[in-house]
């Protein structure tokens, strides 16, 4: 089975030749090495790349073993370029090998040559693309499969995809997996053997049990807005325990360093200023949050925000929530109110205020939802996302609705 990430190639091809080290960074089991030696590769190929100016090594393996000495990696590299055409050079699980980031960096200095890495675990995460390569490097993040990736893939209908993709995610195994069971187990063991024991190994996490308690709290209430102090107060009421908001910044930290969550903090649109807190949290993968939980959450207006929110970070957005303050009367008195815009979604010039709503039922709900959009003194695109099945169509007051699937499914959507 073979899965579609035009997206990621394309993103590959963009930065082909530009003098810096191509690092394709994501949570662990995201498809990174599959992009970088199947789909990568093959398109070098297809464009005539002789197949030994692509030097390809998987570094996890145990043919390589020898190759995770820095001095024996490097030299065998320089003895495999010949001549002075271009190579490529493909380093899957770059964190093998001990000082990485000088061999890669004296391989730089070769001109003729353009080198992609992959890394993962606890030795190399996303703050050590700052501290290691030091504008030498250039970051490409791999999320999950998205929706559309997905359903190229998937045996049955698009509404049966959609169901399966809210419970179990996008982890390129699942599609492989036959039944619920398999895909529950091998999401709950790869949260807590995989993901957890990198984030303790790395960062040394004493108190396990607070840390995966926090990571509950998280997951139970993914995209509410909370702050430090506020899981604070949450963890000493529901798990009857101490834990301080300065540790729990510290977890928060580790768990986005991981590329297990994401946050996005609150932008004030008319102040055009952060407010720094509250903030939301939301996961790299449905499907792993609902393991956290046992599969006993699943509440799709949150899962859809969730969903919503990835979608934009994988097309490159730099995502925030909206506030949106109003003066209104209320018993003769005129009050300040503020009035919440799910997302704003920035790329550029470009700019795209977001609602997501699992259901409209009644025109009560309909102007809930487009309140805070009509409120936004500019004229950037104002979209409200439905769960539901409807064409897409656009208001006499410029908002425009569409369903879910419908902006999943098409890369250009929010321009639709």
């Amino acid at each position: 089975m073979q899965i579609s990430r035009n997206y990621y190639l394309e993103q590959l091809k963009l930065r082909e030749n530009n003098g810096l080290i191509k690092i394709i960074t994501g949570v662990r089991r995201c498809g990174k090495s599959y992009l970088l030696f199947n789909l990568f590769k093959k398109m070098l190929l297809e464009e005539n790349v002789p197949e030994n100016h692509i030097i390809a090594i998987a570094l996890d393996g145990i043919e390589s073993e020898a190759l995770r000495e820095p001095h024996t990696l490097y030299n065998h590299i320089k003895s495999l370029v010949v001549d002075e055409d271009k190579y490529y050079i493909l380093l899957d699980e770059i964190q093998f090998v001990t000082r990485f980031h000088e061999v890669l960096n004296s391989l730089l200095r070769m001109e003729n040559v353009d080198i992609y890495v992959t890394g993962s675990n606890s030795k190399f995460l996303s703050s050590d693309i700052l501290t290691e390569f030091r504008g030498r490097g250039d970051e490409i993040r791999i999320y999950p499969l998205s929706f559309s990736e997905y359903l190229s893939a998937f045996e049955g209908t698009e509404e049966d995809a959609w169901i399966e993709y809210m419970t179990f995610g996008g982890l390129p195994r699942i599609l492989s997996m036959r039944t619920d069971e398999q895909k529950s187990k091998y999401l709950e063991d790869l949260f807590k053997e995989t993901y957890l024991k990198d984030i303790i190994e790395r960062n040394a996490v004493r108190n396990t049990e607070k840390l995966e308690g926090l990571v509950n709290i998280i997951a139970s209430s993914v995209g509410s807005l909370t702050n430090p102090k506020k899981l604070e107060n949450t963890f000493k009421t529901v798990g009857k325990s101490d834990i301080s908001d300065k540790t729990i910044k510290n977890y928060i930290d580790y768990l986005k360093d991981a590329f297990l969550i994401d946050t996005a903090i609150r932008y004030d649109i008319k102040g055009k200023k952060y407010i720094n807190t509250p903030m939301k949290i939301y996961f790299i993968d449905s499907g792993l949050r609902n393991a956290r939980l046992g599969f006993r959450q699943i509440e799709e207006t949150h899962l859809m925000e969730n969903i919503i929110f990835n979608e934009l970070k994988r097309r490159g957005y730099s995502v925030d929530v909206g506030v949106i303050e109003i003066r209104e009367d209320v018993g003769g008195h005129r009050i300040r109110k503020q009035l919440e815009v799910d997302f704003i979604a920035y790329k550029g010039n470009n700019k795209y205020y977001i609602q997501s709503a699992f259901s409209i039922p009644d025109n009560e709900k309909k102007i809930q939802e487009e309140r805070p959009l009509l409120n936004i003194p500019d004229s950037f695109k104002k979209i409200v996302v439905v769960g539901n099945y409807i064409k897409l169509k656009r208001d006499d007051m410029g908002i425009t609705t569409m369903s879910i699937r419908e902006f999943l499914k098409k890369e250009d959507s929010l321009d639709l």
